[in-house]
């Protein structure tokens, strides 16, 4: 029954999605080299508790650059960003009693040709699961979009964790969207579609959107932090083009 949610659920669940972009926002200039990744993580609590009605983060945020990125639930760290680091930004809040979940990975300087394919890889997937998914989809299925996208790159042995999950009062929920998942989407349920690549020794990119499922597609409620740029230069561009 808690897989479905009710129209007042989703309305708050909304609200706590745009407390979390807010902080994001807040906090992309910060996202540069010379900075260490604890700071920045102390840095989006700060933000995040400013915020009327949220009452606390919904998990530790991952700030994980260079290659702690390699690690999907990484751990914040000391270590100081440096130019030419991927940096994976994985943050939520609580507010009202519900969750939001939102990754976004950024990149310091400009990429090299392989980070650039991998960036885009993942982007096509994230893309191409939010576009195919609906009520009635497979959980499986929605993977198999997106885990396809990655194997047909030939990343597919680094994509080494599930599609999405569910989120409510808590932040992993069921539905589970994964390769073995029983389960179908149904209309009402708010899920994560958030694939990613992970290479050891040079890090990893994860895009995360927090998404409602309808009848006919979903409604992504996360959209506010630019997921096309290659360099977190572009992203500070974009945002101060949105604000003008």
């Amino acid at each position: 029954m808690a897989e479905v949610k009710t129209p007042d659920e989703i309305a708050i669940l909304k609200r706590a999605a745009k407390a979390a972009k807010k902080v994001f926002v807040r906090t992309l200039p910060f996202i540069r080299a010379g900075n260490s990744e604890r700071e920045i993580a102390e840095m989006m609590e700060g933000f995040a508790m400013e915020i009327p009605g949220v009452s606390g983060l919904a998990y530790p945020a991952i700030i994980a650059s260079g290659p702690n990125g390699a690690m999907p639930h990484a751990e914040i760290t000391d270590r100081k960003i440096r130019t030419g680091d991927f940096v994976t930004v994985d943050f939520g809040v609580m507010l009202e009693g519900y969750a939001s979940d939102i990754t976004r990975t950024f990149m310091v300087g400009e990429p090299d040709e392989c980070q650039r394919k991998i960036y885009r890889s993942v982007l096509r997937s994230q893309k191409a699961g939010i576009a195919s998914a609906k009520a009635g989809m497979l959980c499986s299925e929605l993977d198999g979009v997106c885990r396809g996208l990655i194997e047909s790159d030939g990343y597919g042995e680094y994509f080494i964790h599930t599609t999405g999950h569910g989120v409510g009062k808590e932040v992993h929920e069921d539905p589970r969207i994964g390769k073995n998942s029983e389960g179908r989407l149904e209309a009402g349920m708010v899920v994560t579609i958030e694939p990613g690549i992970y290479i050891e020794g040079m890090g990893g990119v994860r895009i995360e959107d927090t998404v409602i499922i309808t009848e006919s597609g979903c409604e992504v409620i996360t959209k506010g932090i630019s997921k096309a740029p290659d360099s977190l230069k572009r992203y500070q561009t974009f945002l101060n083009q949105k604000a003008n």
